[in-house]
């Protein structure tokens, strides 16, 4: 079975390597060359295009950035999905809103292609721990030819039944991570205000049962200021725009995702969109000094 994966950012990346540690058969792209080196070194083959690296290959992986890079790398005259060999699998790891997979589905069928809409639940850790959790747009029983591969980057698949239903669930995970993070920002700054201090806080906020477990990896941030990029705070303001983009397309309002949104947009305003999404507390401690 020959593999391809297309996109080597910050989970991409970390998710082939993963199948190249697994044995796969694995062929690779990215935009950028530079990323695809220490891959190579493992063992992985590099192709100069996308189109070059899906060739041959019986699965494509994609991990991209937005909806819009996935239509140019994907769609239209001489890209990925004309290059691919009829009835290959392509399984589309992007954080995309609903109606765009459905969209690529329709498009991947046309062109004779089977599709899978599969984001994943996690960030740079999960990633490079393989513990990351497959969000797929199937049954179990659509999803059997790609599950091992799913296993070896991850540690759980839920299959969401139908075709779109894993873009929708990112999108509900992230929205309610954005809001998490503000929330958890402004219960520290206030109670700063309140005059309780900042390390009281930090340590004793994430191990109550009101707070997110995943505020515990955030805290060591919080108290250093260095935000190292795990999850960019951009692709975070993407998924919330994306996210109230599928809101209207299904006649849903959404009040505090939409602030938050705008909170996020401000932080990327004030130049920290390629930090870590954790970054929007260093934002709201800033508006509030």
């Amino acid at each position: 079975m020959k593999v391809a994966f297309i996109g080597l950012g910050i989970m991409g990346s970390r998710m082939a390597g993963h199948l190249i540690e697994n044995n796969v058969d694995l062929t690779v792209y990215n935009r950028t060359t530079e990323a695809a080196g220490p891959l190579r070194e493992k063992g992985a083959k590099v192709a100069d295009t996308a189109t070059e690296a899906v060739q041959d290959a019986d699965i494509v992986f994609s991990m991209l950035s937005t909806p819009e890079v996935v239509t140019d790398v994907f769609f239209g005259e001489g890209k990925v999905l004309q290059s691919m060999k009829k009835e290959a699998l392509w399984v589309d790891s992007t954080t995309v809103n609903p109606s765009f997979s459905l969209q690529a589905k329709e498009k991947a069928e046309k062109a004779g292609i089977r599709f899978l809409d599969a984001p994943v639940s996690g960030s740079k850790p999960q990633a490079e721990a393989a513990v990351l959790l497959f969000l797929a747009g199937t049954d179990e029983a659509g999803g059997k030819e790609v599950e091992p591969y799913f296993q070896m980057m991850g540690k759980k698949t839920f299959y969401m039944g139908k075709p779109g239903q894993g873009a929708a669930f990112k999108m509900i995970i992230n929205m309610m991570l954005a809001q998490s993070v503000v929330v958890f920002s402004e219960a520290v700054l206030l109670g700063e205000k309140l005059g309780i201090s900042r390390d009281f806080l930090l340590q004793t906020l994430p191990e109550l049962v009101v707070t997110p477990p995943y505020m515990k990896g955030k805290v060591d941030a919080f108290k250093t200021g260095d935000y190292e990029l795990q999850f960019p705070l951009e692709w975070m303001l993407k998924d919330l725009h994306l996210a109230g983009l599928s809101a209207y397309e299904s006649g849903q309002p959404l009040y505090l995702a939409n602030l938050t949104k705008e909170i996020f947009a401000e932080a990327k305003k004030a130049g920290m969109g390629r930090e870590d999404l954790a970054a929007v507390f260093k934002y709201l401690s800033e508006r509030g000094a």
